[in-house]
């Protein structure tokens, strides 16, 4: 499988993962049975399955969710490997997952948090000085 596929396969399964955790968790449910349902239409039924368990799983821990969690990056490992194998079998299939993607899971994505602001605090006394900056400083001295 080459370097394109496996990537593809890594984000759809990040994806996937990170919207069953959504309220656009049935969008992702509904696009990844009609992507399966083209392979291998007698497996539909037991992916939706799976990939309710793995909602059940994400949020029945208790616990937050996200990246960095035991529990989302298992979940996200198992669908990468099951998109690597969906590919690896039928490779056809990675225009229409990057369709899918594109056009209808990445934009039902979750907007990322902010960036915390950065604050300063400085206490100088004296004839101390003090450099503060939250990006480039450029000294000029002579």
């Amino acid at each position: 499988m080459d370097a394109e596929l496996m990537t593809l396969a890594s984000t759809a399964g990040t994806t996937v993962v990170t919207l069953l955790t959504t309220d656009a968790w049935e969008r992702a449910r509904t696009a990844v049975a009609a992507l399966w349902g083209r392979a291998v239409p007698d497996r539909v039924d037991t992916v939706e399955a799976e990939l309710l368990e793995t909602r059940d799983l994400l949020l029945g821990t208790g616990e937050q969710t996200g990246s960095g969690t035991p529990g989302f990056d298992e979940g996200i490992a198992e669908w990468r490997g099951k998109f690597r194998r969906l590919l690896h079998t039928r490779p056809e299939l990675a225009q229409e997952l990057r369709r899918i993607l594109d056009e209808e899971l990445t934009p039902a994505l979750p907007a990322p948090a902010p960036a915390a602001p950065v604050v300063f605090h400085a206490n100088p006394t004296g004839n101390a000085r003090v450099y503060q900056a939250g990006r480039d400083q450029n000294f000029h001295e002579r």
